[in-house]
């Protein structure tokens, strides 16, 4: 009854606020326990958690941030991902979008802040007080995303469109009710999903797919005022088209192929169904032999009654 009655005092009545608030907590969530997983990786070098460690431990974190705020707000936790929602309708207005977006960043500047917070001594310790983006001893990777030494303006632009497009792409494949996936197992396979795209995509740039999950940081971690300019921007903006393009691409080439309705019946495999049309049309036409010959032989016999009798001598 207690906890009963603090849910209710606590519950807001506006629609919106629940969700912008579902929205915050749960990007706050990812970004914190996953800038940790970062700071885990950058600051040991690998020795407490490795690469592939890194990516399931994002993984793992997607699927609790996703499971904390799905029933309520979409747990979008991305301005992409609320924008490609927008564009297909299921965000009702683009001014949610804006708020989705307010709230995401706000939550993603927390994020940043506790695990600061949290990793200050260590950071201190391996930096020495000295800020820096790149070197040995660069601490600014762990809140946002850098590019390779090796990626040029358009790689990371091409990076960035087709990572966040393959992200979006994905999310169409497990929402989509026609593909029947359990709402329950929903937020795992994101989780899934993104600890794929982490280790299929993470070299070029660090995997950013998300302009909350790397504009936040860097507004907590002030990197605008020295990072390179000719890169910073393109993880806060570039995301957005790919999301559009990934989304728009699985509805043109998969969804639109979906019945509209889908059965059980429905779902067996093409050389099945294949053979039960063969059997099924070689049994009508063995029906259909047997049925004429069956009528030949009644026309027969109903030919020979209407004969004249013939007499043998």
């Amino acid at each position: 009854m207690l906890l009963k009655a603090i849910r209710e005092q606590f519950r807001l009545n506006n629609r919106l606020y629940r969700c912008l608030l579902c929205e915050f907590v749960a990007t706050t969530f990812l970004i914190y326990v996953g800038l940790c997983i970062d700071a885990q990786m950058f600051l040991s070098k690998g020795e407490k958690l490795s690469a592939f460690g890194h990516c399931i431990g994002w993984g793992l974190t997607l699927t609790l941030a996703v499971q904390c705020a799905y029933r309520c707000s979409g747990a979008h936790l991305n301005p992409a991902v609320s924008l490609f929602s927008w564009s297909l309708g299921t965000l009702n207005s683009l001014k949610y979008f804006w708020f989705y977006t307010i709230v995401q960043v706000a939550g993603a500047f927390v994020g940043a802040a506790l695990c600061f917070v949290l990793y200050y001594d260590k950071i201190e310790e391996f930096d020495g007080g000295i800020r820096t983006v790149s070197g040995p001893n660069a601490t600014a990777a762990i809140f946002a995303t850098y590019p390779g030494s090796h990626l040029s303006t358009i790689g990371a632009v091409i990076d960035q469109i087709f990572s966040t497009a393959m992200l979006c792409f994905s999310l169409g494949i497990i929402t989509d009710e026609r593909n029947e996936i359990p709402i329950a197992a929903q937020p795992p396979l994101m989780g899934v999903m993104l600890a794929m795209l982490c280790m299929g995509f993470g070299l070029n740039s660090g995997n950013a797919m998300n302009p909350a999950r790397d504009f936040g940081p860097r507004l907590f971690y002030f990197n605008c005022c020295y990072n390179n300019y000719k890169w910073f921007w393109i993880p806060i903006f570039c995301p957005f088209g790919g999301a559009l393009l990934g989304s728009w691409l699985y509805q043109i080439l998969i969804g639109a192929q979906l019945d509209i309705s889908l059965k059980k019946e429905n779902l067996e495999p093409l050389h099945k169904t294949e053979e039960k049309i063969s059997k099924s049309s070689l049994f009508t036409l063995v029906n259909n032999k047997k049925n004429s010959e069956e009528r030949l032989a009644k026309i027969s016999v109903i030919n020979n009654l209407s004969k004249p009798a013939t007499v043998f001598s």
